[in-house]
């Protein structure tokens, strides 16, 4: 009997409780549970609520992760650098940069936040010229590229971004339209000449200003954070929940976020409504903030995704693993993606997943060494580039701090090797990078300094990748560690 009932797959057990035979304890992954025959004993009911609780906020904060980071970063904008709604704020130096989630250290960065709900459609005048943005919502999905992967294909042009809801104007067709899903939206380039005058000369000719006013428009503000501290790095425990509370109180509710609304709602989360948790959704959302962090960490740092290692046998990851700037394929949204890319990364353009070669950009990521070891800022390290490295453009090398996700905070001041640097090469044209404490004699030019006591991770990128990067003709070695 007892044979017969294993090979069915249940327990005695179970047996007792599917036939109401007592009171029995169940081992869970919680703990025992105190059962009154096929029911939940009552003093086991608590226990399951907070369990509940605590899974929502877990998953809750793993959905959010992107919305959380752009709205962060709006904040730190508004608060801290006085940046308003439609300005553009310049990043250029390192100085600059140290707020942004893994900033790329080699080109400046032009970027705003811009609020419809006080605008309305907004209007965008691109120069000609090497740039490379566009238009993103607040989940961080490209509404449309600009620059080089852009309908202007570089040549300039005026850009109509529409809030939710809003038909096209009668002359929509001046215009290339982009039709938002958020109210607030981010819009953002990089310019690719080298050139620093010619640089600037484009971005005092880039305009931005609300469709009504159109006639006579305002001429739009550059400012630049001048050396003050900021952190686009989403916050940790309640503030994370206070930032996403006050975000959604701006936004329509996509019809694919219903039911997280849900979650939120039974955690003191609710659209128009005041942010006042319990004791015990106060203790849910501590709790699923600090594990929901740690699975993002498992999530970004040690891919599990279908073929994000780029080589079978290196160690380099496809870091964007979103098929499609909508984070949409057939059957369903690419969440787990989503979340790796966005605790690790901001933004995301049809130009960053391009598979054109000689067009957009690629991201490589590398947070162990060959061996599998965490990168340690303690410890001293190489990197071997081949030859001939598939970029039309250039390559760079840039270190983050595995802690922020920002450009590393050394007392180098530096975070980046490129091709656009003057580094000693070897004789076959291949270079070595060198990363560690201290810089190695001879090398000091391929040298950046990592801190000891803290991790450290890379990104490795092509501008404009040629045929030998998608087919895999060229390699890059893995980072290995030196004495």
């Amino acid at each position: 009997m007892h044979g017969a009932i294993r090979a069915a797959g249940f327990s005695l057990i179970t047996m007792f409780v599917i036939c109401g035979v007592g009171a029995q304890d169940l081992d869970t992954r919680i703990g025992k549970i105190a059962m009154e025959g096929e029911l939940p004993a009552h003093e086991s009911i608590a226990k399951l609520y907070a369990e509940l609780d605590f899974q929502q906020a877990t998953q809750s904060y793993l959905w959010a992760l992107p919305l959380v980071s752009y709205a962060q970063w709006q904040a730190e904008f508004r608060d801290k650098l006085g940046a308003r709604s439609g300005d553009l704020m310049v990043l250029n130096s390192y100085e600059d940069k140290l707020g942004v989630i893994t900033a790329n250290a080699t080109t400046p960065y032009i970027l705003g936040f811009v609020d419809l709900n006080e605008t309305g459609p907004l209007v965008i005048e691109l120069p000609p010229g090497p740039t490379a943005g566009g238009v993103g919502d607040f989940w961080q999905r490209a509404i449309i590229d600009m620059g080089q992967t852009g309908p202007d294909k570089g040549q300039g042009g005026k850009y109509l971004v529409l809030p939710p809801g809003v038909e096209p104007p009668a002359d929509a067709g001046k215009y290339y339209l982009a039709k938002s899903e958020t109210m607030n939206v981010l819009v953002g380039f990089r310019v690719l000449d080298p050139d620093p005058a010619k640089g600037t000369a484009l971005v005092e000719q880039f305009k931005m200003y609300p469709y009504a006013k159109r006639a006579d428009p305002a001429k739009t503000k550059l400012l630049s954070p001048g050396g003050k501290a900021w952190s686009g790095t989403q916050q940790r425990g309640l503030a994370y929940w206070q930032r996403l509370h006050q975000i959604i109180q701006k936004e329509p509710v996509n019809e694919r976020d219903r039911f997280y609304m849900a979650m939120l709602a039974s955690l003191g989360i609710e659209k128009d409504k005041p942010f006042n948790p319990t004791e015990a959704q106060h203790k849910a959302l501590e709790q699923g903030a600090l594990v929901g962090e740690l699975i993002a960490k498992a999530n970004t740092f040690a891919k599990r995704f279908p073929g994000a290692q780029y080589w079978p046998d290196r160690r380099w990851d496809t870091v964007l693993n979103i098929a499609e700037p909508s984070q949409r394929v057939a059957y369903y949204d690419q969440l787990w993606e989503r979340s790796a890319w966005f605790y690790e990364a901001v933004t995301n353009t049809k130009g960053m997943v391009s598979k054109t070669p000689g067009l957009g950009q690629t991201y490589l990521g590398a947070y162990t060494d060959d061996k599998g070891n965490w990168l340690d800022g303690g410890k001293n390290y190489r990197l071997h580039v081949g030859a001939n490295p598939p970029a039309k453009q250039f390559w760079s090398l840039t270190v983050y701090d595995t802690d922020s996700r920002c450009l590393i905070d050394n007392p180098q001041r530096k975070a980046d090797l490129s091709s656009r640097q003057d580094l000693k090469k070897n004789t076959d044209g291949s270079v070595d990078l060198y990363f560690g404490p201290t810089a190695p004699k001879g090398f000091e030019n391929n040298w950046v300094q990592t801190l000891p006591g803290k991790h450290w991770f890379s990104y490795f990128r092509l501008y404009a990748p040629t045929e030998a990067y998608f087919n895999k003709t060229w390699k890059l070695d893995d980072i290995t560690a030196v004495k």
